[in-house]
């Protein structure tokens, strides 16, 4: 058998299969102009290059880090930028929680070594304890907003298909079942979860009811207003003004999660 040779790269399904990610990602990796890939085959299929490895690796390092795909995109093209300089930012971050807690742990040292040897009030040095405390829980970093499916692949391409959402990771587990997924909408990240009844979490498709929707703004309402109902979305209600300055249509998706889609009016 022939040796794989250093011109030849790895085919997409090969790539797919080692990253995690799904084929349907990659492909729009290339359109989006994040991870073209450097060759194709006679017959059109696409062959990654190891420095087309070494640049997915980057991107799902990023990821991984929390950053969306436009940044990611800036970050890896940008001369001035490097990993290096990345992980450095991210190790003075660590380092300043670290020292935030160190600073806590000795006042609250400090407190309990003074307990044994007087019972003078606390009050004001509880108060700055319970600030401090505060400070270091509510340094929130990242939003994500989770979605619970029967049938998470279907529902994937199904919100790929009808309302537009970017392609991101879809993890298995040992036995090739889906277990997560991951979709892109604009600045922020949606992600698919099974149905897990030991933690009460249902498809609104199992219990016949939502009781939340799913608001993401679009730069044309009435336009993805149209591409959805072409591709059968079942529409809630027709794009209209609303009186909080919006202009909005709701839609329901494969398994009956509401969604509304919207744009600020002028």
């Amino acid at each position: 058998m022939k040796a794989r040779s250093q011109v030849d790269g790895r085919r997409v399904g090969e790539v797919a299969a080692a990253t995690g990610l799904t084929v349907r990602t990659l492909h729009y990796y290339e359109e989006i102009g994040l991870l073209p890939a450097s060759s194709r085959t006679e017959a059109g299929h696409r062959l990654y290059s190891e420095a087309d490895v070494e640049r997915l690796y980057r991107i799902c390092l990023l990821r991984r880090l929390g950053l969306q795909l436009g940044e990611i995109a800036h970050a890896l093209d940008d001369p001035a930028w490097n990993l290096r300089s990345a992980m450095v930012s991210h190790m003075g971050d660590l380092d300043s929680r670290l020292e935030a807690l160190a600073r806590l742990r000795a006042r609250i040292a400090g407190l309990v070594a003074s307990q044994g040897a007087s019972d003078s009030p606390l009050t004001d040095e509880l108060l700055t304890i319970l600030e401090e405390m505060t400070m270091l829980d509510t340094t929130v970093q990242r939003r994500i907003a989770l979605l619970v499916y029967r049938d998470l692949e279907a529902s994937y391409d199904y919100l790929i298909r009808v309302f537009g959402l970017g392609p991101g990771q879809l993890a298995r587990d040992e036995a090739g079942r889906i277990v997560h997924g991951e979709l892109q909408a604009g600045d922020g990240v949606i992600w698919l979860h099974p149905e897990l009844p030991s933690m009460g979490l249902s498809s609104p498709k199992a219990v016949g009811a939502t009781t939340a929707c799913m608001a993401v703004m679009v730069d044309d309402v009435d336009a993805h207003f149209r591409h959805a109902s072409e591709q059968g979305a079942p529409i809630e209600y027709e794009p209209v003004d609303q009186p909080y300055g919006y202009r909005e249509y709701g839609a329901r998706d494969s398994e009956g999660h509401l969604w509304s889609f919207m744009k600020p009016l002028d």
